[in-house]
Order: C-alpha cells, then structure tokens, then sequence
C-alpha cells in the first residue's frame, strides 16, 4: 500500500501517466479537502487514516483542492474567509443565509471554480481514482461536473462537515451523501435526493477519539489534581482573540476549578494569557497547537469554544457538554441549535457572563451527568469506519439530478 497524500503536499504534482490498477489489486482512493478552516481538513484526515488501514485499498491520496489554483482564488477561500470570520461576523452570517437557497447559483458557481482549478482536473483525471470522497463543497461541485459530462469516471461521495447542509454542498452528479443527522437526511430527501443515496454516518473524527484515555493519567502529565474540575478552553487552530478575555473572567471562579487553554498557532495569544494567570500557576496551563486533543477532551469536565463541526463531533464523542461562546453567524448557529435543542451545551452571549455561567453549571453535578450522556447518545465516534465500509461494500451507478424545481420548498425559504 503507498501513501501518496505527503509526496503532492507541497506545489501541485501531477502523475505522468494514469494509474491503471485492476479493482482486484486495491482500490485508488482520492481525498480532496479545501483549507479553509481546519475542519474540512481534519475530516479528511480522519478519512485517510481509516482508509490506510483498509487491505482493500491500494492507494490513499489526501489533498487540498486550494493547492492546484491560482493566488487569488487561492486567497479568496482561505484568507478573505478568515478574515471575514475576525472583521466581519455578521456579514458573513447574511451571506450564508442569503445564498443559502437551493440550486439557485450552483451553475454560474462551479463555472467560476472550474475556470479557477484546470490543474486540479487534469491531475484528478491523470490518477484516475476509484473513489473520490470530498470535505469540502468546491471540489465537490467540480468533481460532480466531470462526471455528470463524462469527462471522469469515478464514484463521487460527499462528507458535510457540519450538522447541517448549506445550498453550496449540493451537487447534480454522485454516489453518495453522507451527513451528521437525520434531520439533515430528510432535508435532503425534502430537495429530491433518494434516501436510499444519503448515509447518516456522522462526521469523520480522529481514529484516536475511539480509543480509551485514563483522566488520572493525562491529568497527572499536565500537573492537574483530576478529583477537581477541568475546564477546557479551545481557542481554536488560530487562536482566538477574545479567548484572553474568557480567561479574566474566569480568574473569578473557585480556586479548585483548574483550566487548560489550547491556544492554536497564535503564540502572542499564549504568551499574553500566560502573562494573564502567572500569579494563578495552579490553575491554568496554557498551550499551544496539540496533537492530543481527545486526550484532553476525555479529562475535561466541560468544554469552552465555538461550535464548529469538527470540534462539535470531537466532544461528543468524548462525552464532554460545552459552553458555546462566539459562535460564526451561520454554520456554527446551526451547529448550537442542535446542540442546544438536544441538551448537550448551553451558550454564553456575553462573555462578561461566562464565569457565572460555568459556576452554575460546575455546581450542578446532576445536569452535567446528564449532559455527558447525551453527548455520548447523540454521537458517532466511528464516522470514518462508516463511510469507508460503505464506500468499499457497494458499486452504485452514479445518480444525476437534473434541473428541476420544487416550488414548495423555493416558498418555504427564509428571508
């Protein structure tokens, strides 16, 4: 088996001849993702990792679609959506909702990522995969498009990162669908997909977050007393500014309540909230990037954070309730109704109020036993084994959608 994922990690590659392997050899196997946030990533990650341990797969390639476009359409994925997210939260928020309308744009939208990622499709076409299964809504729309004009013949499947499903994900030409909810399923049926193509698999996390972990054990490594509270404060992979200011708020909570803050890549943010609790070395530890983080989340008692899909997905299947702070207008909204509606989270809106927040919650034992296990309930930890298990035990034709309309979901829509 060859991993080919880290020999394209760097400029776009493409192979100088097709790969022409027999189905009896192993199966070729094409992750695309697209880094704009990490979850898209992460997920495929998680794919690639079961995949690889799969004897009936040949070849793994794990790639960020970004990588064969131009600056410009490049930067506009990944840095204009950061930076949108940092500057301009609530018009980030409209866009959602107002794009948010189905089969309205898709044309004119993959037209414009089409003329945007050529090198992707020739290096697409030259592997000539027997799988292909995409995180993120830009690949996929392309994929979808080869297949749907015979330019490529390959099984596409599509992994939502999020609980629910934005207009963007949808796609005329596939396999297969899989998504975090069942309420999301029945959206999609309500749309005209056959429920027979759509897999509630939940999303795609890390193998790790499977395997079992000892708090006394993580918490003894961090110098933690695990017979006393934990709380988790993720800031995210970049590092989330206002994360200094939940750290104030919480210096006022009981001295036995310890706090670990995963900072990301932002070392000026670890250093300042380093300088922030020096006096309180007891209570707080703050890191950086880890690659550990179902360690952590199986020693915390409760998690502080924006509800991405990802993060969502990880501390359900650590059986961990979250405080939901900041969360992205849009996608993330979605993600904490769900959370909210099933009794898992609650939500700061102020984070003035985060320290009474968590107090309240500390002491009531009994509510967050019972928010644990609806995490547990509510979870899929095994999402990667589900999507590759189905992927690997069916050979479906593919489905095409054509340009129909459905007058009483285009009323239905939300201004």
């Amino acid at each position: 088996m060859r991993r080919l994922g880290e020999a394209l990690s760097g400029a776009p590659q493409t192979l100088e001849r097709p790969l022409l392997l027999s189905t009896e050899q192993g199966r070729r196997v094409l992750i695309m993702s697209v880094s704009a946030g990490a979850g898209h990533v992460k997920a495929a990650a998680a794919l690639e990792k079961t995949f690889l341990r799969d004897h009936r797969v040949l070849d793994v390639v794990n790639n960020d679609a970004l990588q064969y476009t131009n600056k410009i359409f490049r930067d506009f994925y990944s840095k204009f959506y950061t930076s949108l997210v940092k500057s301009a939260p609530n018009f980030l928020g409209w866009w959602y909702r107002t794009s948010d309308e189905p089969w309205r744009t898709d044309t004119m939208r993959h037209m414009i990522d089409r003329l945007n990622t050529r090198p992707l499709v020739k290096f697409i076409r030259d592997f000539d995969p027997h799988f292909i299964v995409c995180t993120h809504f830009m690949p996929a729309g392309i994929i979808s498009h080869l297949i749907a004009t015979g330019v490529l013949k390959a099984q596409l499947s599509i992994v939502v990162t999020d609980f629910d499903v934005h207009a963007m994900w949808l796609s005329r030409a596939f396999q297969r669908y899989f998504v975090a909810l069942e309420e999301t399923k029945a959206y999609l049926e309500m749309l005209g997909l056959p429920a027979s193509r759509i897999t509630v698999s939940g999303i795609p996390i890390d193998p790790l977050f499977n395997e079992p972990v000892d708090r006394r054990e993580v918490a003894q490594a961090l110098g933690l007393q695990a017979d006393q509270p934990i709380l988790l404060l993720s800031a995210g992979a970049s590092g989330m500014e206002s994360s200094a200011f939940m750290v104030e708020r919480l210096l006022a909570l009981d001295p036995k309540v310890q706090t670990v803050v995963v900072c990301g890549n932002n070392e000026a943010l670890r250093q300042r909230i380093s300088d922030l609790t020096q006096d309180t070395p007891d209570r707080f530890r703050v890191l950086g990037y880890r690659e550990d983080m179902h360690r952590l989340m199986k020693m915390a008692d409760l998690l502080m954070g924006k509800p991405g899909g990802m993060t969502s997905a990880e501390a359900l299947a650590s059986g961990l309730p979250l405080c939901i702070v900041n969360p992205i207008p849009g996608q993330e909204e979605r993600n904490s109704d769900h959370l909210l509606e099933q009794g898992i989270a609650v939500k700061c809106n102020d984070l003035s109020t985060l320290a009474f927040k968590v107090d309240r919650l500390l002491k009531d034992p009994e509510r967050l036993k019972t928010m644990r296990e609806n995490a547990l309930r509510f979870s899929k930890p095994r999402a990667s084994e589900t999507v590759v298990e189905t992927l690997l035990e069916e050979n479906l034709p593919v489905l095409s959608l054509g340009p129909r309309k459905r007058p009483m979901l285009e009323s239905g829509v939300s201004d």
